[in-house]
């Protein structure tokens, strides 16, 4: 039987609704969102799309549908987007954009920083020929594993983009943690893209839902493709409520979030054995010996620690959010620090 799991650092979607986010769930307005209907999910569009400086906003369960509206939005059957490997609006979205939008992904190396090489990008457009498929989008992701792209990057990126005809998407799951961490308001992150899916259920502590922004003729049309891919709900203001109030009450506290990574990555970089990535904002990567990669994860999960492994059994994440605080962390680094001691 396996231990419980009493400090859960797989990832920040494992959040629950806090009691002040349950009553506001409680006492949420509703009506028939698929009508237009919903008052709280017109107030979680507002504020979102205010938020990111865009003119409208979409309402939708999850942010793999955020990000396939986006492309499916911006591109048609037979178009392209360039997008990097390791970006989640490619490697784990199910290729969606390729079997449900007919769109043909050009995925680019990642540079160690999660950028794409400017020279990548150009050497990726096509020409206008009727041999190739029509590329129409650039796609970023910001933070990315992480890290938060550099905002200079994100102009040249965008500008040679649009120099070049392309349109600009911005997978923002966790644009407020890079917001926060580097201290550049979320409007202007949002700024050079024409539109930005935002994630709820991360650090923001939602229960469900992402939204994706942008200008009003883009999310009409992306509303349309919500309807298409399943996506409109009925009383949505239940859900949108939670929204709401991530937005008013757990943006700022990211910072918190992101101390405790720092901490954890801090405890862990004392054993010599590890390699330990410091952390941008709330995810902490850390590379085990394989002789021992094995037998750590056991002991972690045996001590009801939850971590994962996902990228490979030496290379292990842990994540901080709302639900682990300095009493996990601390709990965590002497976990971590006695497997290695005496070894």
């Amino acid at each position: 039987m396996s231990t419980p799991i009493r400090y859960d650092f797989r990832s920040d979607t494992v959040t629950r609704p806090t009691p002040a986010m349950r009553a506001a769930i409680a006492e949420a307005v509703v009506g028939d969102d698929v009508f237009g209907d919903d008052p709280t999910v017109k107030q979680l569009e507002a504020r979102a799309a205010a938020m990111l400086g865009k003119d409208a906003a979409l309402f939708v369960p999850t942010g793999t549908q955020s990000n396939l509206i986006a492309l499916m939005a911006h591109c048609e059957r037979g178009d392209e987007y360039i997008v990097g490997q390791m970006a989640h609006c490619y490697r784990w979205e199910a290729g969606g954009a390729a079997v449900l939008g007919s769109i043909q992904p050009q995925p680019l190396v990642n540079q160690p920083d999660g950028t794409l090489a400017l020279g990548d990008i150009e050497a990726a457009i096509k020409p206008d020929d009727s041999h190739f498929a029509r590329t129409r989008l650039l796609a970023l992701e910001n933070t990315i594993g992480g890290r938060i792209l550099p905002q200079d990057y994100v102009v040249a990126a965008t500008t040679l983009a649009r120099e070049r005809g392309l349109a600009c998407h911005l997978d923002g799951a966790r644009l407020f943690n890079a917001a926060v961490a580097s201290g550049v308001s979320a409007e202007v992150l949002a700024r050079p893209f024409d539109t930005v899916s935002v994630c709820l259920s991360k650090g923001l502590g939602a229960p469900v839902g992402s939204v994706l922004v942008g200008s009003s003729a883009l999310i009409a049309k992306g509303r349309r493709l919500r309807k298409m891919l399943g996506g409109g709900m009925r009383q949505a203001g239940i859900l949108a409520a939670a929204g709401v109030y991530a937005l008013e009450h757990n943006v700022a506290r990211l910072a918190d979030d992101h101390e405790n990574a720092r901490r954890l990555a801090e405890g862990f970089a004392q054993v010599a054995a590890l390699k330990v990535v410091r952390p941008d904002t709330n995810i902490v990567f850390v590379t085990v010996p394989a002789e021992h990669a094995a037998a750590l994860a056991a002991h972690v999960a045996a001590q009801g620690l939850g971590a994962t492994s996902a990228y490979g059994a030496k290379q292990q994440r842990w994540v901080t959010h709302l639900d682990v605080d300095r009493a996990a962390v601390e709990m965590a680094v002497e976990v971590v620090q006695g497997f290695f001691a005496g070894r």
